[in-house]
């Protein structure tokens, strides 16, 4: 079933925490929520759950008004970033208790059916007579996660719902909640700062900022085509040069460099963005349109090899290699002279 927000507003006093947001989301998504602190996400997530009533605008789930709707009547499942989970409670009893408190009431065998096929799906059937303060942090949040869609929801709402958790227990989950999501249909929205989360898991991205939208598609397009400079900055690593802009070449520490389909004539302040990936490094003295660079220090990343550069005016860049690509500069060390060329570069202007 479809979602639609439409030109929503929510204000906590003076501060603006959306502003006119709109954004369709259909039914069989998983979409990802990204921004950071303070850039609306968590509160727009508050207002398809009913949590927070918006001061303007609508929400509709398949063409149907909820906007003023309770929160119980949303048929919404929340998954809370510290899981919410009922401490007297075993792992049966919370993801029961959605269940056992609804209206009309459920019958007892059926709570209890639920409750099984639940468990197995979750992968907890051992663990269903333990109480939260006997699971580990990922089997919590399968709890919770359990509970949230025992209601069977028309919607799934997660909340910064691997935040809590150490590095590899979040990878190993995020895998397993796509893989949920694929099997059961699921509609589902999920709050994130984390690039690399959102990446993985979600089938759009929605990229926020100061209670607004700042791009939103596939983890392909919004990479690739960061629509903003904050887009840009936000997802990666990326090197960020202000320039001038005339005859197609911009000036980058004293060095023309050609920009391809860009007829741009006039003189123009611009800002580029390269990502680290993009820059390519060689020792020829004779390497046409590059920058030479010093070499201030190198940084092993398993597979992975950073470079912190410093070249004319003060320009600082970061270059990330294969070993490979290292080793064919060889030999490199702290102090070595390189000369830098863009694969790709990105402008935005500044005037």
């Amino acid at each position: 079933m479809q979602l639609d927000i439409q030109n929503v507003s929510k204000r906590f006093g003076t501060f603006h925490a959306l502003n006119r947001v709109s954004l369709t989301i259909r039914s069989g998504e998983l979409v990802a929520l990204l921004g950071p602190s303070g850039s609306g996400k968590t509160t727009l997530l508050r207002v398809i759950a009913g949590l927070e009533a918006p001061d303007d605008g609508q929400v509709l789930f398949a063409d149907e008004d909820i906007t003023t709707l309770p929160a119980r009547n949303r048929q919404v499942g929340f998954v809370f970033q510290h899981y919410a989970l009922f401490r007297h409670m075993t792992t049966a009893q919370n993801i029961a208790f959605g269940l056992k408190v609804r209206k009309p009431k459920v019958p007892q065998a059926e709570i209890n059916h639920r409750v099984d096929l639940l468990l197995k799906l979750v992968q907890l059937e051992s663990m269903a007579h333990r109480y939260p303060s006997q699971l580990s942090g990922g089997q919590r949040q399968r709890v919770a996660l359990a509970r949230a869609l025992a209601i069977e929801p028309r919607l799934l709402l997660l909340d910064e719902p691997f935040g809590a958790l150490d590095a590899q227990v979040r990878k190993e989950l995020r895998r397993w909640l796509r893989r949920l999501h694929d099997d059961m249909n699921l509609t589902g929205v999920f709050v994130t700062h984390d690039q690399e989360e959102a990446m993985e898991i979600a089938d759009r991205v929605v990229v926020m900022n100061h209670g607004e939208i700042e791009q939103t598609g596939t983890p392909t397009e919004i990479y690739d085509h960061p629509a903003t400079p904050f887009v840009y900055q936000f997802l990666g690593n990326v090197n960020r040069m202000e320039c001038r802009l005339a005859a197609g070449h911009v000036t980058i520490a004293r060095t023309k460099i050609a920009v391809p389909n860009c007829e741009h004539h006039e003189d123009t302040a611009a800002i580029a963005f390269v990502r680290p990936h993009d820059l390519e490094l060689t020792k020829e003295n004779d390497a046409d349109g590059s920058i030479p660079l010093t070499v201030r220090h190198i940084l092993i990343l398993g597979p992975l090899v950073r470079l912190e550069l410093e070249g004319p005016d003060h320009l600082t860049l970061e270059a990330e290699l294969t070993r490979t690509q290292l080793e064919a500069l060889h030999p490199v060390s702290d102090g070595s002279l390189l000369k830098v060329r863009f694969r790709t570069i990105r402008l935005f202007f500044t005037q």
